[in-house]
């Protein structure tokens, strides 16, 4: 009789993927279930169990009110990956950048109207103040999230709202270039703080900033502030842009707006 143990025989795939009897893709292999930190929920993170972060970590997310059996069963609607976002990401640029350039060589803000460089000044490029709250909220979701699936998504929305502040503050340089004493580049805080118009965005959006618990913080942020947001500086701003003879921001909110569909369809996805 051959007492000596048969070998083991090496698995085919990671070991968490094998039940789906099928070659993984590149997405469940570099996305799924790759947070160590949820291993223990206890002590998340491998140091003093009692220093203020691990209490962070099990109040703030494994003690959140919403729950769900298995949050690493989330999967993007899009399967992005740092690979494909970047070169998502990389054509998207080119395109802004490209309406960057053929906008100014045709000399389009020198043919916008006075009352709509005013309307500027007090409505678009102030926007990189809550597009920055914005992103903030993304980065923090995305560091508390229960799920690598989940905190992705949010990575890569962060980066877009990155996006979306450099493109505004590019064109408030371009716009205080054309037409200077006008406040560009100068007054967007003063607006932001203290335009009427700009206060019900900026509690929402600091009220946004402090909800801790991951679970509150997400529905904030994706189901209440970036909606809102979006519908106003993307959708309706845009139209008046393009009733207003500005082409440039009519197809620059458009181009951003492909972002935010993304972000509403993992986030409907998550819900």
């Amino acid at each position: 009789m051959n007492d000596t143990p048969e070998p083991l025989k090496p698995l085919k795939t990671w070991s968490h993927l094998a039940k789906n009897r099928r070659r993984p893709s590149e997405y469940e292999v570099v996305s799924t279930r790759l947070h160590y930190h949820t291993n223990n929920p206890d002590v998340p993170w491998e140091l003093d169990p009692d220093i203020h972060m691990q209490e962070w970590y099990r109040k703030y997310r494994n003690d959140s009110p919403l729950k769900h059996d298995d949050w690493d069963a989330f999967r993007d609607p899009d399967a992005l990956v740092y690979r494909t976002y970047n070169m998502l990401q990389d054509g998207q640029e080119n395109y802004v950048w490209g309406l960057f350039d053929q906008m100014s060589d045709r000399g389009h803000d020198q043919m916008l109207g006075d009352a709509w460089v005013q309307a500027l000044a007090r409505f678009h490029t102030p926007a990189r103040y809550p597009f920055h709250a914005l992103q903030m909220g993304s980065a923090y979701v995305q560091q508390m999230a229960p799920a690598s699936t989940i905190t992705n998504c949010c990575t890569f929305q962060a980066g877009d709202h990155l996006r979306w502040v450099s493109h505004t503050a590019y064109r408030t340089r371009e716009l205080a270039n054309t037409h200077p004493g006008r406040g560009f580049g100068e007054r967007e805080r003063e607006v932001w703080e203290n335009d009427p118009a700009w206060q019900g965005f900026r509690e929402l959006l600091e009220k946004m900033l402090i909800a801790w618990d991951w679970g509150e913080a997400f529905t904030a942020l994706n189901l209440v502030a970036k909606p809102a947001v979006e519908e106003a500086l993307l959708v309706q701003l845009g139209d008046e842009g393009l009733r207003n003879n500005d082409t440039l921001l009519d197809l620059l909110t458009k181009a951003q707006l492909r972002d935010a569909e993304r972000h509403r369809r993992w986030a409907g996805a998550l819900v």
